[in-house]
């Protein structure tokens, strides 16, 4: 999971790219990258860490150009290391070449190969690298034809935003796995991951990049085709991106994340109530499904446990050491609301349960007498190969345990999960919407190699 920006024939390009990824921060934690080009050179700035600390004024000021693409990394395919920060930069016939891919592509190894056979010499360990060879060695005299040419060979989950000469090209994969949206400001254009980051800029919300459009931003004009008019696929939103991922304010797959998570809640507790003193949530991402839950429940919401705001999400930590450390610092419980009281916990997941045991834990500590947790989601039993980092299936605490064994686990006096038909049923088009991290039922086919390390 990543966020990407792109920012065309703005002159300050760099720091609207900035205040994009800033909002987007939540997309990825690990690195972030700026590429910029000014019609005659191409500039950027990686580096690990988050966006406000890769980033100052001075270093902003020496990104110059009115085209400006970004990158926060969480890392799906390839390690978190410097030679995978994303945007990947290349220069070819004296031409720019820059990409911010969220997703993963299915096809990985079989595009590797093929390239690589044929002399391609690959830096990195990304599958986002192969979209550079392809572009490098399919140029044409049409630049449209060029990159749709490219993107045809692509499978699997890809939202990109290519920096090609002074145009900007937005791309949504025909399945929709990722969001995509497109912005104005002044006249000119944005592409971001997110509403949230054309609100932090100051952009109007146009609209969102539909699946398998590709958009072609130059200056004030933009142009829009797409790769398969013949053969529409399957649409396939990622459905962890409302449940999870997505920031709340954000607008994506024609819903706002928001009210889609406080109906998960409100449906959640139509199926699986019960009595307690008052609902709580583990902030933030629950917060927002446990005041539907609460609403429908006609129980008293209340905040239970206080969240530490500089420390990052626990879930797209990169090791289990550091979402250990991370839980214990970033979330405390307040004992005179818990003390001698039944609750209620809504949670969005629950993928590894080592986390949920230890907030459990902190929670009994603090006086709860009885906790009830309930989720706003199926259990997740498959891993995800489209652009989430769920780990292996063994490690999947619900792929190898039912729920009474899981809740045994974290140690609750019950848990419960809405049910799939629940879930689905408050979207939009639940037709729409892949499902695969709870059902095994895969819309693109899966890669045979399903190592995150597969090129290293």
């Amino acid at each position: 999971m990543c966020g990407i920006i792109g920012v065309c024939n703005n002159k300050e390009a760099a720091k609207l790219a900035f205040l994009g990824l800033y909002a987007l921060q939540h997309r990825g934690e690990e690195s972030v990258g700026i590429v910029t080009f000014d019609g005659k050179e191409i500039m950027g700035k990686k580096d690990t860490g988050l966006v406000a600390d890769v980033f100052d004024e001075k270093s902003l000021e020496s990104l110059k150009g009115r085209a400006a693409i970004g990158h926060c990394r969480y890392s799906t395919t390839g390690s978190s290391t410097l030679k995978n920060i994303q945007p990947f930069l290349a220069v070819h016939k004296n031409k720019p070449i820059a990409v911010a891919h969220n997703g993963n592509l299915t096809n990985t190894e079989e595009l590797y190969d093929k390239l690589e056979e044929a002399g391609s010499i690959f830096q990195t360990s990304m599958d986002s690298e192969i979209i550079v060879h392809l572009l490098a060695r399919t140029r044409n005299g049409n630049k449209k034809k060029w990159v749709i040419d490219v993107l045809r060979q692509l499978e699997g989950a890809f939202s990109l935003i290519l920096l090609i000469d002074d145009t900007i090209v937005g791309v949504r994969d025909p399945h929709g796995f990722r969001p995509l949206c497109l912005g104005k400001k002044d006249g000119h254009y944005l592409l971001a991951s997110e509403s949230c980051a054309l609100d932090l800029t100051f952009a109007e919300f146009v609209r969102e990049i539909e699946p398998g459009e590709v958009v072609f931003i130059n200056k004030d004009k933009i142009e829009s085709v797409f790769m398969n008019e013949e053969k529409p696929a399957v649409i396939s939103h990622c459905i962890f991106e409302n449940i999870y991922f997505a920031r709340p304010d954000s607008f994506i797959f024609n819903e706002n994340v928001y009210n889609v998570r406080k109906k998960l809640g409100a449906q959640l507790a139509k199926e699986n109530n019960i009595d307690a003193d008052f609902v709580m949530a583990i902030p933030d991402s629950g917060n927002y499904a446990a005041v539907g839950f609460a609403q429908e429940a006609g129980l008293p919401f209340e905040i239970g446990i206080v969240r530490n705001h500089y420390i990052g999400r626990t879930f797209i930590q990169p090791t289990q050491f550091l979402r250990d450390f991370r839980v214990r610092v970033k979330l405390n419980p307040i004992r005179s609301v818990l003390e001698e009281k039944k609750i209620i916990i809504v949670e969005d997941s629950i993928v590894r349960g080592t986390t949920s045991r230890s907030r459990v834990a902190e929670l009994r500590k603090a006086g709860a007498k009885e906790i009830h947790m309930r989720i706003s989601c199926p259990p997740i039993i498959s891993p995800c190969f489209y652009g989430i980092d769920f780990p292996d299936k063994k490690e999947l605490i619900a792929s190898s345990r039912t729920v009474k064994e899981i809740a045994d686990f974290i140690e609750v006096d019950s848990l419960e999960y809405l049910s799939l038909e629940g879930m689905l049923s408050v979207m939009k088009d639940s037709r729409n919407f892949c499902h695969a991290c709870f059902t095994g039922e895969y819309p693109v086919k899966i890669p045979s190699n399903k190592s995150k390390y597969l090129l290293e």
